[in-house]
Parts: structure tokens; C-alpha cells; sequence
């Protein structure tokens, strides 16, 4: 099992002052020190005021913070947790998606989901539709994605979303770039996942729930003839959930990785001040059996020699 990191953006946990750069620099910092640590993804939610409630402290956008993250990041993997459907327009996610994956050097996951925080919706100006409504256009626009990562002339008309020939290059550099598709609901997002998803990522479940979820997933694909071992799954989980004693928390890691979950995603508190808790947070995933892939030291310089100074090996 891998871990990814969530990163620190100012959602859950506030940024202190009203000082933009170095609240950016937090997050660079933190991307950089979970990448040394071997931590195998960062991500961003696409939220874009505080939660519960909207206060004004700042919360960094996700597209365009994912974009800068992988410029100075080289190994992880990169994505939100999720991609709000009712947000943006599917042939542009597809567009941007397509631009950071080039970008990054094809370390990107398109994660996409229905969308639930009707605050922040009416807040920035969109209509919140009921739940059947957010469902059915996340469907759209799958199949709108899909098309467009894919070779060819992407055409579909929905009731929710359209695309009509739209040319998108340059293509994503991975051959296939990862859809997840991230969600609880056993009867309309796990069939979406089931058809369109690399990745299935389950919100804030338990293992001992998410143990309960697999033979409901698996059901999902085999509908539809797709081996379940194809669909690959996730948990994103808020560190709290995972246990208040260090132990608790590595027997809940432990449990993850004993059921075949592929990546757990959380955030260790703290982190939007300082980058200590993820090595304590690194000691927690090793002793669970999570894999890290720490970045090996630079390698030293090699002074030059100089006339009556002979190197020696």
C-alpha cells in the first residue's frame, strides 16, 4: 500500500497571518519534504473557501496550485481530492488535466466527483442542483473527459454536458492518464467508476468499512464484465479518524493495507506550520508495512583538483 499526503492549502487548517507568499511557501515546503520522504502522491481538495464555514483566510485554487507543485516536485504523483464535476467545464478539466500532465512529466491523476459543499457553490455563483442532478453530470462528464484523453474526435451530447469535435493537444504523456473517481455511493458513483475509473477513492470510511464496501465494488464491475482486480482502490481518510495513539494509528494503516487498498490520503495536523509531523507520520506508514520510496541523497560534488593536490578515491 502507498501513501499520499494531503497537502496544506488552507481548507481544513488556516494559515496564520495575511502573508500570500509565504503561506504559498508552506506548501512548496511541505510537497518537497513528503516527496524526500518517499511519500508517493500529493494532493489538493478542489474547495475554495474555508471549512465549515467561509472565513477570510486564504485557501489556495487547486488547478493552478497542482500546475506550480510540479515544478518543483520530481517523483510523486499529483491530483486532487476531487476534481468538483459541477466546476468547470469537461473539455476544459480535460484541456487543463492534459497541460499539467505535460507539465509534471506524467505524474498527474484526474480525480473527479459530484460535489457536496453548497455553501461554497452558491457563494462563487453556480446553482446547487439536488444530488440525482450532481450525479448525472459528473456521468456527462466522464464521458466527455474520456473521449477527449483519447485519439480521435471527441463527440457526445448530453443532457448535462456536450463536446463536439474539440481538438486537445498535446495529449496527456502517460498513454493511459488515470481517472479516479471519488465517492461513497454504492449505486451511482461505484457503477461510474466501474466505467469510466482507474481508481475508485472512498471518502473518510474505516477499514472495517471499507472491508464491508469491496464485495459491493467488485459487484459494481462485474455488471458490466470488468474484472475487479482492474479497478484499483483508495481511501481518503482525515488523520484524526485514523486514531489519537501512535499505535491506533498504525493498526489502522496496517488494516488498509491488509484488505489490498492501493494508496491511503491523508494530512497529518500541523503541517500548514511545519513539516515535522510527516516524519513522524513516515515512522507511522513504515511500521504499518505502507511503502515509501525515500529520495536518495543528492551525490556529492566532486572537487576539482588543482596543481600539488592529487585526488584519492
Amino acid at each position: 500500500m502507498r501513501v499520499g499526503v494531503v497537502l496544506p492549502q488552507g481548507w481544513l487548517e488556516p494559515f496564520r497571518g495575511a502573508d500570500a507568499a509565504a503561506h504559498w511557501q508552506r506548501v512548496v515546503s511541505a510537497s518537497r519534504s513528503a516527496e524526500r520522504l518517499g511519500f508517493e502522491s500529493g494532493w489538493l481538495y478542489d474547495h475554495f473557501h474555508r471549512w465549515p464555514r467561509a472565513t477570510a483566510e486564504a485557501v489556495f485554487e487547486s488547478f493552478t496550485g497542482l500546475a506550480a507543485l510540479a515544478q518543483v516536485t520530481e517523483r510523486m504523483r499529483l491530483g486532487h481530492l476531487v476534481l468538483c464535476a459541477g466546476f468547470r467545464n469537461p473539455a476544459l478539466v480535460a484541456k487543463m488535466a492534459s497541460t499539467v500532465d505535460v507539465i509534471s512529466g506524467g505524474r498527474f491523476d484526474l480525480a473527479l466527483g459530484a460535489g457536496w459543499y453548497e455553501e461554497e457553490w452558491r457563494a462563487y455563483g453556480y446553482e446547487y442542483p439536488d444530488r440525482a442532478t450532481r450525479l448525472a453530470t459528473l456521468a456527462d462528464q466522464l464521458e466527455v473527459i474520456s473521449q477527449m484523453l483519447r485519439p480521435g474526435e471527441p463527440r457526445f451530447i448530453g443532457r448535462y454536458a456536450r463536446v463536439d469535435g474539440a481538438v486537445n493537444e498535446p495529449k496527456p504523456l502517460q498513454e493511459r492518464l488515470p481517472i479516479m473517481v471519488g465517492g461513497n455511493g454504492q449505486n451511482v458513483t461505484w457503477r461510474l467508476a466501474a466505467k469510466y475509473a482507474d481508481e475508485l477513492n472512498l471518502d473518510c470510511l474505516s477499514a472495517e468499512r471499507t472491508k464491508a464496501a469491496l464485495p459491493v465494488i467488485a459487484t459494481r464491475c462485474e455488471e458490466i464484465g470488468r474484472d475487479p482486480r482492474s479497478l484499483r482502490i483508495s481511501v481518503h481518510v482525515f488523520m484524526g479518524s485514523l486514531g489519537e495513539a501512535r499505535q491506533q494509528r498504525v493498526d489502522e494503516l496496517a488494516a488498509f493495507a491488509e484488505l489490498g487498498i492501493a494508496r491511503v490520503m491523508t494530512g497529518p495536523p500541523g503541517l500548514i506550520e511545519s513539516d515535522d509531523a510527516l516524519d513522524e507520520f513516515a515512522e507511522e506508514c513504515l511500521a504499518a508495512g505502507a511503502e515509501l520510496s525515500p529520495k536518495p541523497p543528492a551525490a556529492a560534488t566532486i572537487p576539482p583538483t588543482t596543481p600539488g593536490h592529487a585526488f584519492h578515491e
